[in-house]
């Protein structure tokens, strides 16, 4: 048992300028995953994450001399506005180093406290690195995110509010960049709650906790990822891993997709939106109940932060559904000729299809891209490629492929040579299971689709962008055929963006 730690973590000086945040029941999450599932929420902090926690308990320590030379950090966000709003908080100069890449709601939210920014690097390892040279430069006093006790102590204080908050836990999942969240948290449950289980989780492009216990040693990672920017650290820190060593008993790696679909999860039960690095804890939670197979276990999720672009809001909607394997996406090749769209949509059946691309670019076979709804996961995607192998459609599972994920879905089409009489058109139709198959029904055999784009977007009406080709003595009968759609339509056949990327 550590007593100087808890020591520490009883004694911290965080509740200046922090809170005791709740932990909130995620009934919907408890329901579908067969256990009880809090959330403990740190995104609740006044500036929206946990780490404000450490920063100011490091800060408050500083003697006289240390606080009138100032203090400096490197941190990819979330750290810098903890120790900007406490140097605020007491009066001292802040001088923040963050990577170039950090999104836009974080530097502003600093800069906005009063600390002054420098903009340094493409990764949280090149901040701090240049970080350490300012700090020598003008005799600043370093504010470091994880590697320091009086910071992991400041962090360990969620683990003494969950005690009181919730006596019997069976698992805690903690999201872990450096390590100093769950060290602090691991250092005191496990004095006072031994038998609780604590997991760690990282993404697995940025695995430096992962790798250091698996090998028995810190790491320098090559390079990680930096969708959840949070966590986006090459290397563990020393005091972090020494006591992770002691006290954390696994770590788990989630996916980007894993993460969006977490970020999902955390808002259908909130209506909170989380960043990715606080939605790690739910990605691992889940990853850890499928393999574990455990039922009516008392689980805490760390909900560690909330600042996230809203840009990139559109990144995780378009990829939650393929984390959560609610959607699959696969190439499939159909023959070049009237009829053949229809008929392969009728394999598909009545599946939500949430994204169809394709344009014409051979006489004899088409190849398009689709995405379709799944309700039971892997076993109707199996069930799905079977039925296209039955029916002698060679396909390829993309949902699983990065750059078709990213890229290609968006890419699907380009100029074609030759095309005769090709017509484009722009729909609106009632978004709803079927909606896609009743309208080639409708088309029938007619003319062939030399140009589709659909993509569910979860609202009320779905958008398809459809080239036919159709001779022009047959105007007429496309006429009569779009009036009884019944659908809303814009003939988009003299739009500038065609005739420079598509006709």
């Amino acid at each position: 048992m550590n007593h100087e730690y808890l020591d520490m973590i009883n004694t911290a000086r965080v509740y200046d300028i922090a809170r005791e945040t709740p932990l909130d029941p995620a009934p919907l999450l408890s329901r579908r995953l067969n256990n009880q599932v809090f959330l403990k929420r740190e995104d609740l902090q006044s500036v929206f994450s946990f780490k404000l926690r450490g920063a100011y308990n490091k800060i408050i320590h500083l003697d006289e001399k240390e606080r009138a030379c100032g203090v400096i950090a490197a941190s990819a966000g979330n750290h810098a506005q903890g120790v900007a709003l406490s140097a605020k908080t007491l009066g001292l100069k802040a001088l923040i180093v963050m990577p170039r890449t950090t999104p836009d709601i974080k530097v502003s939210s600093v800069n906005e406290m009063g600390a002054e920014v420098i903009l340094h690097g493409n990764a949280y390892d090149e901040a701090y690195q240049y970080a350490r040279k300012l700090a020598d430069e003008r005799g600043l006093t370093f504010i470091h995110p994880y590697d320091d006790p009086l910071v992991i102590a400041g962090q360990g204080t969620i683990a003494k509010e969950l005690l009181q908050q919730q006596p019997h836990m069976d698992v805690i999942f903690v999201p872990v960049g450096g390590g100093g969240l769950i060290a602090g948290i691991a250092v005191y449950i496990k004095a006072l709650s031994p038998a609780t289980r604590i997991v760690g989780v990282e993404p697995d492009d940025a695995p430096c906790m992962y790798e250091a216990l698996r090998q028995g040693q810190r790491v320098i990672l090559d390079q990680v990822g930096i969708f959840a920017d949070g966590v986006a650290v090459r290397q563990a820190g020393e005091e972090p891993f020494r006591l992770a060593q002691k006290y954390v008993d696994e770590v788990i790696l989630v996916s980007t997709d894993e993460i969006c679909a977490a970020i999902k999860d955390i808002f259908d039960d909130s209506r909170s939106i989380t960043e990715p690095a606080g939605a790690l804890a739910v990605a691992g939670m889940k990853k850890y109940i499928e393999r574990e197979n455990i039922k009516n276990q008392v689980l805490i999720a760390i909900d560690s932060g909330a600042n996230m672009n809203f840009d990139r809001l559109r990144h995780v909607a378009e990829r939650a559904e393929l984390g959560e394997r609610h959607e699959m996406l696969f190439a499939a090749t159909i023959a070049e000729k009237p009829g053949s769209f229809r008929k392969f949509c009728d394999v598909i059946g009545m599946r939500g299809v949430t994204e169809f691309n394709y344009r014409y670019s051979d006489p004899e076979q088409a190849h398009v891209f689709v995405g379709v709804k799944l309700q039971h996961g892997e076993k109707e995607k199996q069930a799905l490629l079977q039925k296209l192998k039955s029916e002698n459609y060679p396909y390829m599972d993309m949902s699983d492929n990065e750059m078709a994920k990213m890229h290609i879905r968006y890419m699907v089409g380009g100029r074609v040579e030759g095309l005769q009489h090709e017509r484009v058109y722009r729909f609106e139709f009632p978004e709803r299971p079927g909606a896609l198959l009743r309208f080639l029904n409708k088309m029938g055999a007619h003319w062939n689709i030399s140009l589709f784009h659909y993509r569910n977007h979860g609202a009320a009406y779905g958008r398809v962008l459809v080239g036919m080709q159709v001779p022009p003595e047959e105007t007429e009968q496309l006429l009569l055929f779009l009036r009884d759609l019944k659908y809303q339509y814009w003939d988009e056949s003299a739009n500038p963006a065609y005739n420079l990327f598509l006709r």
